[in-house]
């Protein structure tokens, strides 16, 4: 089984090579494309790729020890690499688009897409108004993104011998894409309709957004699409999702606390950025069970404003965690990871491959950005 690093070389070569491609198709057009293509290269070139570890574990599982040396075998190593990547360049138009619609100037510790575009249209003085040209260029450049993905997708499966193998793979690539694009809805929908939501149902909601818009998208649907590569059957498909969902579940609830709790210099994000930004995530709606009723009606006051200074911060992360929020969430993440792993452990799945998700599985839940 191919070691961490050299999956991620060779989806990095992979991903060089396909938009090195489309950077001269869009020069063939017009040099006043390079821009978009300048951007997509540099956003691509990083990030930790857990997605396109997690999809070559998920062939992995299925396949184990029975791979081979001959055609067959190198073309599905070449799908397994090309949807990992798909998976990179859809998870990149993800974020061009969280950010443009969570009004964030930062991703990665370096100016979101938006801005990048903006700031293109200042020093051009150009005609007209330069956020509203950022936030039009930031939309058709996640919409191209998207496209890209998809044609990564399927240079891969067209490879592939079992086409059986293949239309399952898109199967579970574009339910994916319908999963968190809707989650997506239900998280800007729940930050401004929570008011008319009642009480008993904020934390339901909230943990509904974590399901559809993270869990299954970071985890769940990489894996299944590389065991659907592998020509996995529904069976080994349900070990594969028995095991990501509630990873994907603990994934994002430590992405929750790093959005309040997390260190900017790491996590390329400003300190609290979450509370500006008005996230009803679980974390809030655990803190607002636990809080009293004048505690409760300044959390809801504040959250939101993207005006925040540092000191409301650090006031509404005390009241956070000194309520006991954080701390259940850990918790949550724990009994999550938990189950998880005794999911994979009941799992048949190819030793190696059980051995290595599990580790990634520690590293994707305790991690700091």
């Amino acid at each position: 089984m191919a070691p961490a690093p050299r999956l991620v070389d060779a989806v990095n070569e992979r991903l060089e090579e396909f938009l090195a491609d489309r950077a001269s198709i869009l020069r063939s057009i017009s040099d006043d494309l390079d821009p978009l293509a300048a951007f997509s290269e540099r956003f691509l070139s990083g990030g930790k790729r857990f997605r396109a570890r997690f999809c070559s574990l998920g062939f992995d599982a299925v396949r184990g020890s029975r791979r081979g040396h001959d055609a067959a075998a190198t073309a599905e190593r070449y799908a397994v690499v090309s949807a990992s990547a798909a998976l990179e360049v859809f998870h990149a138009a993800a974020l061009v688009h969280d950010d443009l619609i969570d009004n964030s100037d930062t991703r990665r510790g370096a100016p979101a897409a938006h801005r990048v575009f903006e700031a293109q249209h200042r020093d051009g003085r150009w005609a007209g108004d330069g956020e509203e040209y950022g936030r039009a260029t930031a939309i058709l450049l996640g919409d191209l993104l998207l496209g890209w993905s998809d044609e990564l997708l399927d240079e891969g499966l067209a490879a592939l011998r079992d086409q059986s193998a293949a239309r399952e793979t898109r199967v579970e690539f574009n339910r994916m894409r319908t999963e968190v694009t809707v989650g997506q809805y239900l998280d800007i929908l729940e930050e401004r309709a929570w008011l008319t939501r009642p009480e008993a149902e904020q934390r339901f909601r909230a943990e509904r957004v974590v399901v559809h818009k993270s869990a299954r998208y970071s985890i769940e649907a990489p894996l299944t699409i590389g065991g659907a590569i592998a020509g996995g059957t529904a069976s080994q498909l349900e070990a594969l999702r028995a095991f990501g969902l509630p990873l994907g579940i603990a994934f994002q609830l430590r992405d929750d606390l790093l959005g309040v709790y997390g260190d900017p210099a790491v996590t390329g994000k400003p300190a609290g950025d979450d509370l500006r930004e008005g996230k009803r995530t679980v974390l809030i709606a655990i803190a607002r069970e636990r809080l009293s009723t004048g505690q409760r009606r300044l959390l809801d006051e504040l959250l939101g404003d993207p005006a925040l200074d540092a000191e409301q911060i650090r006031m509404l992360q005390d009241t956070i965690r000194d309520c006991g929020a954080v701390d259940e969430v850990e918790t949550e993440i724990t009994t999550n990871t938990d189950r998880a792993l005794a999911a994979l452990g009941s799992s048949g799945m190819d030793r190696e491959a059980a051995r290595d998700l599990a580790d990634l599985a520690r590293a994707v839940t305790r991690r700091e950005s």
